[in-house]
């Protein structure tokens, strides 16, 4: 090996030294991250994934449309915040799909955002029949990713009135319901609080059947 030219030795030791990196950090670390996921993270580690009745109905990471066959909300159900996670031109695709994740990428100055923005505060007041001037930012605005599974407390309260009267439940209820699923700032000061649209209408689907 010495008789080698020394750029010949060089070449030789940087690949051993390639070899060695890519068994470590190729398979030997994403292995072992990979068992730690699953032993003390499982449900994270594997999507996140909910269940009601025996059935997976969705992720908790990710946003899902309650809306009928032609994309029109189901009042029984409380919705999501807007989502532009859709595929483009596809009028059957009606939001939150996972396979597009996406954001308009408007400006909050843009007309067409403005516009966008006023036509939802018109159809949330008319469904919700609620005052324009209750309906929060996040009830009329994609987030980033299109996918947010979260809609602020003052969301989810405005959609009281009218989830109650389509089930037919007290309205103090469901207003409880809501307060018992909202979750704080994590650490107790990064970000703001929130409440998972799908965990509620599963809590929901719940308190309907006890109430039935």
């Amino acid at each position: 090996m010495n008789r080698l030219p020394v750029i010949v030795r060089q070449h030789i030791a940087g690949f051993r030294i390639l070899l060695v990196f890519t068994v470590i950090c190729g398979f030997v670390y994403p292995l072992v991250m990979l068992g730690v996921a699953q032993v003390a993270f499982h449900n994270k580690a594997n999507g996140s994934l909910v269940s009601y009745n025996g059935h997976v109905v969705g992720s908790g990471l990710l946003c899902q449309e309650f809306v009928d066959a032609k994309g029109n909300p189901l009042p029984q159900y409380f919705q999501p915040r807007p989502s532009d996670a859709v595929v483009s031109g596809d009028k059957t695709d009606y939001g939150c799909d996972p396979l597009f994740s996406s954001a308009s990428n408007l400006g909050p100055t843009n007309p067409v955002e403005i516009k966008d923005i006023q036509t939802e505060q018109q159809q949330i007041a008319a469904f919700d029949h609620v005052p324009v001037s209750q309906i929060p930012p996040d009830a009329v605005t994609a987030s980033g990713s299109g996918l947010d599974p979260d809609i602020s407390p003052a969301n989810a309260y405005i959609q009281v009135d009218r989830v109650a009267a389509a089930r037919h439940l007290p309205v103090a209820e469901v207003r409880n319901l809501v307060t018992q699923n909202i979750t704080g700032r994590t650490l107790g000061f990064l970000g703001e609080p929130t409440v998972n649209v799908l965990t509620l209408n599963i809590k929901l689907d719940e308190l309907s059947d006890k109430s039935g």
